[in-house]
């Protein structure tokens, strides 16, 4: 049985959406985890992808298995290669295309840290900003120079070749700079903060400057305590310093109200996918009666 109090987070939602007039989303991996992506378990999706790794191993979530010391670079290029295909084979999760619905008729903007190009297989790239970089992309691990390239073609192709958990020496990415590794475009000891970080950055900014006098919603998604200053402080802050501004949070375990807003802000500690569908649905519900 439903409850009063998730029956009026719904409709706290569904307000607070109608009404903003702008919308900034916060995303990050609990999003993808209602999708049916958990990076931090060993379920059926890794298994799928990943099990002769975890064979081999005893590497037990992807996240696992990108951190795992392999003893040789064929191996470690390997798991990456498989890591990079996955990234770029698996479909878009429906928490994500029914996001994209309930944003169609919105002024919004998308802040992701996640890697793993969700949110950019759906929305215009103008609209999101991955400020931990991408699974799908590359940069020399110097860096001796500033470019970041794609590589999923390239990983497909390392696929093919794989025997075992190895790929051949001669197709381990070198730098066409310098000679040296290469490493993936995501947030590590190398990672570049370059001229496409700092894109990243300043579309944020640009839409945040155009809209803070507004009345802006702050959306945060599947947002943990693993590194709060990306997302989820900075709408805190936003969202009590802006006057017309409104701060809910999604998340079953980690949805945080502090008091500071607790008259501008909602916490709904329920599956970000169920939600999602049940605000769609009841906005299609009211659009088809004239409501929206």
């Amino acid at each position: 049985m439903i409850s009063q109090q998730y029956q009026d987070n719904i409709a706290t939602l569904r307000q607070k959406i109608q009404e903003a007039e702008a919308i900034v989303v916060g995303g990050a991996s609990g999003m993808s985890a209602a999708a049916g992506y958990n990076w931090y378990r060993d379920d059926e999706m890794f298994r799928k992808y990943f099990n002769a790794f975890a064979e081999a191993y005893g590497i037990d979530s992807i996240f696992g298995g990108f951190y795992h010391k392999f003893r040789t670079e064929e191996e470690r290029w390997a798991y990456l290669a498989t890591l990079i295909n996955f990234v770029a084979e698996v479909p878009v999760g429906q928490p994500y295309k029914d996001l994209e619905q309930i944003l169609q008729d919105k002024e919004y903007f998308i802040l992701t840290t996640n890697q793993d190009t969700q949110f950019l297989q759906v929305f215009p790239e103008e609209k999101v900003s991955a400020i931990q970089g991408n699974w799908t992309s590359i940069q020399c691990s110097g860096p001796c120079h500033d470019q970041v390239y794609p590589f999923v073609e390239q990983a497909k192709e390392m696929c093919t070749h794989m025997e075992g958990t190895k790929v051949p020496s001669g197709m381990i990415p070198k730098c066409s700079e310098c000679g040296g590794p290469m490493e993936l475009w995501v947030r590590s000891f190398v990672f570049l903060e370059g001229s496409k970080y700092r894109d990243e950055h300043k579309k944020y900014r640009e839409f945040l400057l155009e809209n803070q006098n507004k009345k802006v919603l702050f959306l945060e998604l599947g947002v943990g305590r693993m590194t709060p200053m990306f997302i989820q402080e900075p709408f805190w802050n936003m969202t009590y310093s802006w006057p017309d501004a409104y701060y809910i949070t999604i998340n079953p375990k980690d949805a945080l109200l502090p008091k500071e807003l607790n008259d501008k802000g909602t916490a709904i500690h329920e599956d970000i996918a169920q939600v999602l569908q049940d605000v769609l649905v009841e906005m299609k519900k009211e659009k088809k009666q004239g409501v929206l």
